[in-house]
């Protein structure tokens, strides 16, 4: 056996990517020396990331996109010059910096903000109605949590309670719901994605916009996956379905549950700002709208005995993390970040469709019978239905 041979293939990989990355880190440090000076003005390319207004004052919160350091020197709010708090300061490269214009704006009103940096290059910032920003003091961790209860926990609790009518339909309808549950699982895919890829686009671009989601949601498919491949080894009688049906339905409430943080983090971020009106009609809407995620959730226990602890922690897996993304929300300020996490409920997502796909066949063993077509559109057309009550 040659000496090569005997070494351990781990180790073998990892000389490999240490002798990439110290090759790597030295070009980066020392070859800059080797290239000829860039000629020109300096390329400034600040962007505002999040917009604070408390009484007689406007808080921004920049980040630097650009190769060269930034610093503002000016601002002024509908063309008047106004103090400026926090300026003069250089921003570097993906640096974040935080200016603070002192101008007692009135509720309700639209303002023209421009931020004049060191060279002239002016930044211009557009608040459509100006609305104080809630703070994040008790009153408002304490509103975020009421509303993950409204528009997590509670809904999907509630449509966990339709187990034993399911219990009572026999297997062709047990079948026929997980198709249902299937076309609402993929059109909660299709939805947060585009969601989180519009949400991307509001924001710096600093750290990829819509590249940033797909990567995420990627990453949340994989690690998924590897982790219900760990749980499947963990298992020692064969499965025919791919997976057990208590395992399905936690992967269907993680899967739920990391969409619900997305919409949390929207929620949460949207309160914030004062963009977002909590009226009775909304909690009543998301309420629906999540009702119908219970009863995925509880589709594969259709012939499992209830354990009600079990189903209680299942709900909180699935509404839990609504809660959580409001908490986030109402403190992340860069909307590429926002948009990231979503993007992990989008890949969660799709993984759990992976997972019950085999679930779904009916006695011939076809994917596609005519019950499960319509049961598939008819989850994704309910979703639809019952999103249209939500207004934002």
């Amino acid at each position: 056996m040659s000496r090569a041979t005997r070494i351990p293939l781990w180790a073998l990989a990892a000389g490999v990517v240490l002798v990439v990355a110290v090759t790597l880190l030295a070009i980066g440090k020392f070859g800059a020396g080797t290239l000829p000076e860039r000629n020109g003005p300096p390329v400034e390319d600040l962007r505002v990331e999040r917009t604070v207004l408390r009484p007689g004052e406007i808080e921004l919160t920049l980040r630097n996109a650009g190769p060269d350091p930034v610093s503002v020197e000016q601002a002024s709010v509908n063309d008047a010059f106004v103090d400026l708090e926090g300026g003069g300061s250089p921003i570097g490269r993906l640096g974040q910096g935080t200016v603070t214009l002192d101008y007692p704006w009135v509720a309700d009103s639209p303002y023209s903000v421009s931020l004049l940096t060191s060279s002239g290059v002016s930044i211009p910032v557009a608040i459509d109605a100006a609305v104080e920003t809630p703070d994040g003091g008790g009153g408002f961790l304490l509103s975020m949590i009421v509303i993950g209860l409204y528009v997590g926990v509670i809904p999907v609790t509630l449509g966990m309670l339709a187990l034993p009518v399911l219990r009572r339909g026999g297997r062709r309808w047990i079948t026929v719901l997980i198709a249902f549950t299937i076309g609402l699982l993929a059109f909660l895919a299709v939805d947060g994605g585009l969601e989180a890829l519009e949400l991307s686009t509001e924001g710096s671009g600093v750290f990829g916009g819509a590249a940033l989601v797909v990567l995420a949601a990627a990453v949340a498919f994989l690690a998924l996956s590897g982790l219900d491949g760990w749980m499947r080894s963990r298992r020692s009688e064969a499965e025919s379905a791919g997976a057990s049906a208590w395992r399905l339905a936690l992967m269907v409430a993680i899967g739920i549950g990391l969409h619900n943080l997305g919409e949390g983090l929207a929620i949460g971020s949207a309160y914030s700002v004062g963009e977002l009106a909590l009226g009775a009609f909304l909690i009543v809407g998301f309420a629906i709208h999540n009702t119908t995620e219970g009863l995925a959730i509880v589709a594969p226990l259709a012939e499992q005995r209830a354990r009600p602890l079990r189903l209680l922690g299942l709900g909180l897996v699935a509404g839990g993390p609504a809660i959580l993304g409001a908490l986030i929300g109402g403190e992340v300020s860069n909307p590429e970040i926002a948009a990231a996490l979503i993007g992990i409920g989008v890949g969660a997502i799709v993984q759990v469709v992976v997972q019950l796909l085999p679930a779904m066949r009916d006695g011939s063993g076809r994917l596609l019978g005519p019950a499960n077509a319509v049961a598939l559109g008819g989850g994704a057309l309910a979703l639809y239905l019952t999103g249209l009550l939500v207004s934002v």
